[in-house]
């Protein structure tokens, strides 16, 4: 890469007045600009050395890659003239005279609070769906399979029992989950959930406390009475332990924080939050009722640009009460907010593949057939950011077919006892007599998307197949030749080989990551790991082309050619180097296994941020294939990501 050609690039797209300030982490320029309309995004994403772009808290980042964005921002500050800054700086010029934002704070609260217990909901719904199967009548046969084959009696109650625990006993989760959000201990905040549901508290019944009557009442499948008794047992744990002598702190901490949150719980707050929680979902099953079909069709109209803001995050929370409704008390038709989301998903990956048969590109072609099967699967970041977005007309016209699936849908009242996979595979989460009808409309969505984005992109060829628009015969030639010159370029042999896991911990899909650069894959692909001890490993026998000053980030070329990033937490570029410890030097050669550095997880954490491990491949596109290892748990020099060579 040529940085002093590619900073010069990236100024003029952006405009050289345009520059508040700038800096950099260990993959991207990050920048604040005066006025973002008037950045050239064609000649960004033309740019064979950006990698991608987007906008988030003010910032407008541009990927440029490890080892390469150093010495790109250098480039950039000498043109600009634009003053240095940390990325800590940059945040604070970019908030700047604005007030964080109260929605997509609590959005960012349920979402952090919701998404790690999706995969007990969905285990639980999917045995619900399959208990569906085998007691619904008239799918099999006038009578259900259970009575045709009583046998299967046993199975069907064990199924029964398996399925309604994660819906029965959810105060339980949602209290871990909760108090680990709001920094309380999250086995305090389990334990006010089982108080919440224990078994000895009996409905109908009451307390006689002080004369006060206090309902016994359990609070199964509930979520906000559990989310705000852990919130106040957050503050009570924080008060106690800074005002507690440490010789006495451990012990009367816990209890004291229980006990008041206890009786705060039962008396009032229990009592409150149940009410309120009960007219939310009144509330939400009486618009859903009202509406009907046409409400379904306007929300599957803007589901994805609600997906945009950052909105959808909070569904899950919502999503929770509706399923629980549907199971417990046969309230509503179960989540149909799941439905609309699936309508949509499938939708976005029509238009993806109808710009793949529209256009003539090889980049874009690739990216698009990739980006469309992960739509289709419910992962949809690829194909909104990578390809609908970049083009415009398929976003849009995939709006039409979510829009048209979601209102039949509603007509046939689908809807689902589970969250899953929202696409093709969402007939998995729902109900067993709306499996068909769920399934029409997923193709009716599909097709209706794919016609509309196809009609359109064959109307308006040069938006699918755009012709460089060069000042000179010799800037004409310069550009053909830049673009064949990813395939002629390729210097080093690559050979196949398995990137070893270097850390310890739970591994996670880079699609799940909360960072954008990295679950839509633009720096490459690659796997992520929850670490659950803070050494990191060499994954394989190489050379350090990048070791951070921040020490939050490692590049690594291995010997057979991939290029290795190893990205420890999200935006922990902000933390300057504290809590971190690096062993290593750029030029140093290492050997599969040697430590590299080490950082204290629970302190990275308490400072408010994310510590997974991204392990990134940023030479992709050199490879015929990368996967990782499907497993839960991996231990640090366990076979991890695989690169296949073409």
């Amino acid at each position: 890469m040529d940085h002093k050609k590619v900073a010069s690039e990236v100024v003029k797209a952006v405009g050289k007045d345009n520059v508040v300030a700038a800096a950099h982490c260990a993959t991207r320029l990050r920048l604040v600009l005066k006025d973002d309309s008037k950045v050239d995004q064609a000649a960004l994403d033309n740019n064979d050395d950006v990698k991608g772009t987007f906008k988030q808290n003010g910032q407008y980042q541009i990927i440029i890659g490890p080892g390469d964005v150093n010495n790109v921002y250098d480039y950039f500050v000498k043109e600009t003239g634009v003053k240095e800054a940390s990325t800590e700086d940059l945040k604070d010029i970019a908030q700047n005279g604005k007030k964080p934002n109260p929605i997509m704070a609590f959005v960012k609260l349920l979402s952090d609070i919701f998404v790690p217990l999706i995969p007990a909901l969905v285990a639980g719904g999917l045995l619900m769906a399959l208990n569906n199967f085998i007691t619904s009548k008239g799918l099999f046969g006038p009578e259900a399979v259970i009575q045709m084959v009583p046998q299967l009696k046993a199975v069907s109650q064990m199924i029964q029992v398996m399925a309604s625990a994660p819906f029965i006993f959810l105060p339980i989760m949602v209290g871990f989950s909760a108090a680990k959000r709001f920094g309380a201990n999250p086995f305090l905040g389990g334990v006010i959930g089982m108080m919440m549901t224990s078994p000895s508290m009996v409905a109908g019944h009451f307390w006689n406390l002080f004369g006060m009557h206090v309902s016994q009442t359990p609070y199964t499948y509930q979520v906000i009475p559990v989310l705000v008794a852990v919130w106040i047992l957050s503050i009570l744990e924080k008060f106690f332990h800074k005002h507690l002598p440490s010789a006495v702190d451990f012990t009367f901490t816990p209890l004291l924080s229980v006990i008041i949150t206890g009786f705060l719980t039962f008396t009032v707050v229990g009592p409150v939050m149940r009410e309120v929680s009960n007219l939310i979902t009144d509330g939400i099953v009486w618009l859903y009722n009202t509406t009907g079909a046409f409400g379904m069709g306007i929300f599957g109209a803007v589901y994805s640009p609600i997906v945009l803001t950052g909105l959808h995050q909070s569904f899950p929370a919502v999503e929770v009460q509706l399923i629980s409704a549907f199971t417990a008390h046969h309230q509503g038709v179960g989540d149909f907010i799941f439905i609309v989301a699936s309508m949509a998903n499938v939708a976005q990956g029509a238009a993806t593949f109808a710009l793949m048969t529209l256009t003539k590109d090889k980049k874009t072609k690739g990216l698009a057939s990739s980006a469309g099967v992960s739509a289709l699967l419910g992962i949809t970041e690829p194909a909104i950011f990578g390809v609908n977005l970049k083009f415009k007309f398929p976003f849009f016209c995939a709006l039409v077919g979510s829009c048209v699936g979601s209102f039949i849908a509603g007509l046939f009242r689908v809807g689902a006892v589970a969250l899953g996979s929202a696409g093709l595979l969402g007939f998995l989460s729902v109900y067993a007599k709306a499996i068909l009808p769920y399934l029409i409309c997923e193709v009716i969505s599909f097709i209706v998307s794919f016609i509309v984005t196809f009609v359109y992109g064959k109307s308006h060829v040069q938006l699918v197949n755009p012709v460089p628009v060069a000042t000179s015969e010799a800037e004409a030639i310069e550009a053909k030749e830049d673009h064949v010159e990813p395939e002629q370029k390729q210097e080093v042999s690559l050979n196949s080989e398995v990137i070893a896991a270097p850390v310890n911990g739970k591994v996670e899909d880079l699609s799940e990551t909360n960072d954008e650069v990295f679950s839509t894959k633009m720096m490459g692909d690659g796997a992520a790991i929850i670490p659950t001890d803070g050494t990191i490993y060499a994954p394989v026998d190489g050379k350090i082309s990048v070791a951070y000053e921040t020490k939050h980030a490692y590049g690594i070329t291995s010997d057979k050619g991939a290029e290795v990033l190893i990205h420890v937490g999200i935006d922990t570029v902000n933390l300057k180097g504290e809590h971190f410890e690096s062993f290593v030097k750029q030029g140093q050669t290492v050997k599969k296994g040697d430590k590299l550095g080490t950082v204290d997880i629970d302190a990275v954490q308490k400072a408010g941020y994310d510590p997974t491990v991204m392990t990134i491949i940023t030479n992709t596109a050199n490879y015929a294939e990368v996967g990782h290892k499907k497993v839960d748990e991996i231990h640090h020099g366990d076979d991890f990501i695989k690169v296949v060579a073409k």
